[in-house]
């Protein structure tokens, strides 16, 4: 089964926590603090590997977690940093942000890789917080959060040229004449329902053509399996557009030309740019001289695009529409790249976390309640046995102006305060 698009939930490793630990020896009787610091939590790798073809496997596994960072030790000793986890993937997969629906990575080549989520950092032994005044801290520092994210995998087939038009006009037995591909063939439509790949082989090169699904009227809009269809198509760098020109199916050969492109243009307008062969199939039912296809080929040919007579099931013309397509890849070779502006995720923001230092607030039935991500650190950093580590705790609240917010709600003296999962009565002094 041909899976091109899954969504899972990663999550990196949790910094360690920095050791609370003083030195024992005979003859130190006061010994100084010597907590180590946390390990670093590991992170997740996105990896494309060319030994993959399609993303069954997160079919069966949504989640997966890199490795916590250990917490510090005595003596100074520093915890282990948690292991990487790295995620392997087919080349030509999108990795994208669901909660922003930005790109984070276009995996294209094999063994192209980014840092999908970072682990956290490690928190500082009690050894850092000594001074003049403090000779024996009795709390460290936490180890950073976790960062955990849904992600959408979505595999856009690599191959140079794509084949394009409705169902059953003929796609899938040009493939397998000009490959040694063999697609499901039959007189249906959608008997294609999972693009097929095949390697052409004409005069002295090559290239890997792909038979795109049928396209029905809407697909840019989901018809159908609209989606799934359409983004094939992006990376192909040529479109032969296959047309049933004996109007077998009583279509109109001109009509089906237009609607696919239409289709085309409304997904994507980028698609247009690329060269266009026009295949004209099953041409051995039809008076190439009689008036209707000379009527399609002349409304084509105006277009500016070439169109060249084909029955892909006996053979007849198959080469030549090889040879442009060849001919075309050639061509776009020795032209620079085209580069296309697509708005990607902002790792440097994501990173800088602009809300990390803001603290929240809010009165439900029990009491008051304040939260936030660096207000959780500090806290999991919190020694509630130790005094001097409970004020910095309450100092932090206070200078964040938490209390004054608090007032506006209503806060007085002797309400109670809930901190995470703490809680505590408020006084103006602690």
């Amino acid at each position: 089964m041909f899976v091109d698009r899954a969504k899972i939930i990663i999550r990196s490793g949790k910094g360690g926590n920095g050791a609370v630990s003083f030195r024992r020896e005979p003859y130190v009787p006061e010994g100084g603090p010597d907590g180590g610091d946390g390990g670093k939590g590991g992170d997740v790798v996105f990896q494309a590997d060319s030994s993959l073809r399609t993303l069954m496997d997160f079919r069966y596994k949504r989640k997966y977690e890199a490795e916590n960072g250990q917490d510090g030790m005595k003596k100074k000793k520093f915890g282990k940093d948690g292991n990487d986890l790295v995620i392997k993937v087919p080349p030509g997969t999108v990795v994208i942000d669901e909660e922003t629906g930005l790109v984070m990575k276009d995996l294209v080549e094999a063994g192209d890789s980014f840092v999908a989520a970072k682990g956290g950092k490690g928190g500082k032994g009690n050894v850092h917080y000594k001074n003049s005044v403090r000779q024996a801290p009795n709390f460290a520092e936490a180890g950073g959060f976790a960062k955990e994210r849904s992600v959408i995998l979505e595999m856009k087939l690599i191959a140079d040229v794509g084949l394009v038009g409705f169902p059953n006009v003929g796609k899938s037995t040009l493939l397998s004449v000009a490959t040694s591909a063999k697609p499901k063939i039959a007189d249906y439509h959608f008997t294609t329902i999972d693009p097929n790949l095949g390697v052409v082989q004409i005069y002295d090169t090559s290239f890997v053509m792909a038979d795109i699904a049928g396209i029905i009227e809407g697909a840019h809009q989901g018809a159908g399996l609209g989606f799934r269809f359409l983004k094939h198509i992006e990376r192909t760098k040529v479109l032969i557009h296959v047309v049933d020109v004996s109007g077998s199916e009583g279509r109109d050969p001109v009509e089906d030309f237009d609607k696919i492109n239409k289709e085309l243009e409304e997904y994507n307008p980028q698609l247009m740019k690329k060269p266009q062969i026009v295949a004209a199939n099953k041409i051995d039912m039809v008076d190439e001289d009689g008036p209707e296809y000379q009527r399609f080929k002349e409304y084509v040919e105006e277009k500016g695009y070439k169109v060249f007579p084909m029955s892909a099931p006996i053979n007849v013309g198959v080469k030549e529409v090889l040879a442009e397509a060849a001919a075309e890849l050639d061509r776009l070779a020795k032209l620079p790249p085209e580069e296309e502006y697509i708005e990607t995720f902002d790792f440097e923001k994501d990173d800088q976390d602009p809300d990390y230092r803001e603290v929240y607030v809010s009165r439900d039935e029990d009491g008051f309640v304040i939260t936030g991500k660096q207000l959780q650190k500090i806290f999991n950093s919190t020694n509630f046995n130790d005094s001097g580590s409970m004020r910095y705790l309450y100092k932090y609240i206070e200078k964040s102006g938490a209390f004054e917010k608090l007032k506006e709600l209503g806060l007085e003296e002797g309400d109670t305060v809930k901190v995470i999962d703490y809680e505590f009565e408020y006084y103006d002094e602690f």
